[in-house]
């Protein structure tokens, strides 16, 4: 009895408490009330589209509702050298399985400011480019139908599944980017060796990570609580990563 409340303690300190006050604060911020009063224009975070070099970059931003306080939405972007414009990458709940150039490269989700989460760039873009594709077409749950909110599979499912298999972009979503951590390949325990990091998930719902990109992580009901001490990174449920050096 003591080890389940502490167990239960320690969950609404780590978890609960902080996805609330995140929560709040959403609530008190000014936000679009539907997706047709969202701006949905270009950030101008990425470089012109030059036809001299390749590039890749994964991007992320709040979503919309009060879904917001809680979770981003995370889209993939790629141009080949040659190429003149980028081709953006969605996985959404409506209209095509995996949306291509629905939007701006950067444009903005439901007005909210994206940043990227990953690039490569020249040559390294190029070698990776078509692995970055061949993710694209293996993502399991492409299909119309293969969208869940919560826990996955969603749009943030998709894009952990392309950081998984091109580990040249070293990186890994966001820890507000629910859906990341659910098990696409139905595996609950991977250890990737080329990313130093050991991996488990509960489906979605409970898991842990260990590695050199993720730090460690704790995580419940999509949220996640961590420290990434390579990055000097706090990882905070609802907040996301916040950085411990001044």
């Amino acid at each position: 009895m003591i080890l389940l409340r502490a167990a239960v303690l320690g969950i609404a300190l780590l978890f609960l408490l902080p996805a609330a006050l995140s929560v709040l604060s959403w609530k008190l911020g000014e936000h679009p009330a539907s997706w047709r009063e969202a701006d949905w224009s270009s950030a101008a975070i990425l470089p012109a589209a030059r036809d001299d070099e390749a590039a890749v970059y994964v991007l992320a931003a709040r979503t919309g509702g009060l879904k917001g306080a809680l979770s981003e939405h995370s889209w993939i972007v790629v141009k080949p050298a040659g190429a003149t414009a980028y081709e953006r990458f969605d996985k959404v709940g409506w209209g095509s399985p995996i949306r291509r150039n629905g939007y701006a490269a950067d444009g903005r989700w439901y007005s909210n400011e994206p940043r990227i989460v990953a690039r490569l760039e020249g040559a390294a873009a190029e070698r990776a480019i078509p692995k970055v594709r061949a993710a694209i077409e293996s993502y399991p749950f492409a299909a119309r139908g293969g969208y869940r909110i919560f826990p996955g599979p969603n749009s943030n499912s998709f894009v952990a599944h392309v950081l998984r298999n091109v580990p040249e972009l070293g990186a890994v979503l966001p820890p507000a980017a629910v859906g990341r951590d659910f098990p696409v390949d139905g595996r609950l325990v991977s250890l990737d060796l080329a990313a130093w990091e050991l991996r488990a998930s509960l489906f979605g719902y409970a898991g842990f990570a260990i590695g050199a990109r993720s730090g460690l992580e704790l995580q419940f009901l999509g949220l996640v609580a961590g420290i990434d001490p390579l990055r000097g990174l706090l990882k905070v449920p609802g907040f996301g990563s916040l950085s411990l050096i001044g």
